[in-house]
């Protein structure tokens, strides 16, 4: 589906991924692979896909190489428009340094650390026109604190529940629409948190929609244990939306130069980037490494995720093995 004209949208782009160190001192959490693509670049895909033409994107933890990535990989078609925060702003901060960039009509707001097959044209032509922002909300029980009063109104944020809400509460997907309009709600250059911006929208008696959706897939990648069961999920077939934007799938997945020794087992769900070598007589399970990873022989690793350039000599279970903390 596609709409009728170029929209807009942001990535927010700017985390500290601090959930995911030490791996995020290695790979700032936008550029992580998934199926050995840079979730940034899938993220860009999917709004080509879905009619956008130009996207903002903030950026702080090692921008530079999220920078490079862009400059080598962006389709001709699409605008970027980089806004770099020297000290971050946060999720409602980094979106109202762009506001020049965004001009005067609604635009698409996505999380950059999140993989979902949404459908991101029918989620903006669903936004509200009446409302401040229009946020999409799915049932999630891990991260469900939405609640709304009558209709599709949010009424409040948190884990109490309101005496006016007979419906449970919600999860917000990262993914919103919003009117310019929320600009005068952020105070430009400070750190704001978008939930705070809404909350005083709402006791402001602002209209903050809600977009419920069923029947789509989502993901953060907060811990390792989520971005293995998104890759599980993809090799396994289950996710064959987000597959039409990756190269095409096999468990194992080899990527370029990826080598595998003699009776190696790969007993599901692994994925082995650039370069990787793994000796003979490995058991893999469930299992992603980055690029240049040696394997090496009779070493097990079941449940594991193994950073860039790791050498690995002994088996393990439910691990992220990386090089060490490197400096930000």
């Amino acid at each position: 589906m596609t709409v009728d004209f170029s929209p807009t949208a942001v990535i927010l782009a700017a985390g500290l991924g601090t959930r995911l160190r030490p791996l995020s001192y290695q790979v700032p959490k936008p550029l992580f692979p998934i199926i050995n693509r840079p979730l940034l670049g899938l993220i860009l895909a999917q709004l080509h896909a879905a009619g956008f033409r130009r996207v903002g994107i903030n950026t702080h933890h090692r921008a530079d190489e999220i920078k490079a990535f862009l400059e080598a990989n962006t389709p001709t078609e699409l605008e970027i428009y980089l806004s770099y925060e020297p000290v971050i702003l946060g999720t409602a901060g980094g979106i109202r340094q762009l506001a020049g960039f965004l001009g005067e009509t609604p635009f698409l707001v996505i999380n950059g650390d999140i993989v979902t097959d949404l459908d991101l044209a029918a989620t903006y032509q669903a936004h509200h026109p009446e409302a401040l922002a229009t946020l999409v909300l799915h049932d999630y029980p891990r991260f469900n604190n939405v609640w709304l009063s009558q209709g599709d109104r949010i009424a409040a944020f948190g884990p109490a529940r309101l005496p006016m809400s007979t419906a449970p509460p919600l999860a917000f997907t990262g993914v919103q629409v919003i009117s310019p309009r929320l600009f005068n709600y952020i105070a430009p250059g400070l750190f704001v948190n978008i939930i705070d911006v809404y909350r005083q929208a709402i006791a402001a008696g602002e209209v903050v929609a809600a977009h419920r959706e069923e029947g789509f897939y989502w993901q953060d990648i907060g811990t390792p244990q989520d971005y293995l069961e998104i890759h599980r999920r993809l090799l396994a077939g289950e996710l064959p939306v987000l597959a039409n934007f990756l190269p095409p799938l096999t468990d194992p997945f080899l990527d370029a130069g990826a080598v595998l020794g003699p009776r190696v087992c790969c007993d599901g769900g692994v994925c082995l980037g650039a370069g990787v070598r793994v000796g003979e007589e490995a058991y893999l399970k469930n299992t992603v490494l980055w690029a240049d990873t040696v394997v090496d022989p009779g070493v097990r690793l079941v449940d594991c995720l193994v950073g860039r350039g790791v050498r690995v000599r002994e088996s393990a279970v439910a691990r992220t093995l990386t090089g060490g903390p490197e400096p930000s």
